[in-house]
This record gives C-alpha cells, structure tokens and sequence, in this order.
C-alpha cells in the first residue's frame, strides 16, 4: 500500500564525506548534537555549526524566565561529546524553521567558502531539508544529509508508534508547503 511506504519516502540520508562543518539542526536535543560530535570526532569536519532558534528563550524572556537557548545546550552536549570549544560557531540570525536554518546554513558557506556541508537532522526530517536547499539554499555548497545512528523513528513501521506518526505528518505537511511554494510561515506571538 502505497500509504504506508511513506516512512520510506521520506528518508534521504547521503553517504559521508569529508566537509568543512557540520550543522546540528535544532530540535530533538541531545541526539542530533550527539551525532554531530561523533562526526567530528571521527574527522568528517573540524567545525560545528548551531543554528540558533527564537523560542521558547524568547517566549520565556517575556516573563521574565531566563533559560539557555537550545544552541546553548547544544554546545554543552557538544562540549561533553569532545568538541573543542573554538571548533563550534552559532550562526546568525535567529531561526524559526527549517527555512530559516537553510538561509542561515547558506549563508555561512557562501561566507566560509565551504564546499560541503554534514547536515544532522532526523530520519524522517530529511526529505525536506533536500528539498529546502536544492529551492531555497542559495549557495554553491554541497550537503550531505545525515541522521543520529541511534534515531528511533521507524520508516518501515511508522504507524506503529505516536511519535513517528506526528513526524509523517508533520513532514508530509511541510512537503506540501514547499511542493506549492511555501505560503504557510511560522506565527509569531
């Protein structure tokens, strides 16, 4: 059933290659930082790049609650994974969504002169993260799109589990949005 191999539809993941950073995506903290530091502590990349989130931080910065950002524990979990200090860089500006990181992730290696790009997200997240960049990047860099080894979604079996149901769909929304030309944007409180 066509239906149910969507799962699969929606998991790009590239061979690895040597590249000039590595960008952790932000969400599903600590595992994509994990990954990262275990690429470049297997000497796929020397730098690490954070794309750095607007919320909750602003959110809760409203009420007077203040908490790191999400780039902030990143970078501990980074720093606890054996990433030098001076080897991580939180890119410019602010992000909202994957949109967001794409234009940011551009940017920067336009800025860098890099050539190639790991980008670690989630299995179920890197259809779009493809599609976004080759529409949306901007840039002459080459990604190369990698996922957390001990990633829990089941591309095979994803009706089986809440959780991967919530990112089928929410991934197969967000296809829709950048297939039609990304009318749908982030809200903003």
């Amino acid at each position: 059933m066509l239906f149910l191999s969507v799962g699969r539809w929606l998991v790009i993941e590239d061979p690895l290659e040597k590249a000039d950073a590595i960008v952790v995506l932000s969400g599903r903290m600590p595992v994509r930082a994990l990954e990262a530091a275990r690429l470049c502590q297997a000497g796929w990349a020397q730098q690490i790049w954070l794309t750095h989130p607007n919320e909750p931080t602003a959110s809760l910065a409203a009420l007077d609650i203040d908490v790191p950002g999400e780039d902030a524990l990143n970078t501990r979990v980074l720093q606890r994974g054996g990433v030098s200090p001076a080897d991580i860089h939180t890119l410019s500006p602010a992000i909202s969504n994957t949109i967001d990181e794409v234009h940011a992730i551009a940017a920067e290696a336009e800025k860098e002169k890099a050539a190639v790009v790991i980008i670690v997200t989630t299995k179920a997240h890197t259809r779009r993260v493809h599609t976004l960049w080759k529409h949306y990047a901007n840039s002459s860099a080459r990604i190369v799109v990698r996922t957390p080894t001990d990633d829990p979604f089941d591309p095979v079996h994803w009706w089986r589990s809440t959780t991967d149901v919530l990112d089928v769909v929410r991934e197969t929304l967000g296809m829709i949005n950048v297939w039609i030309g990304m009318p749908l944007r982030p809200s903003h409180p």
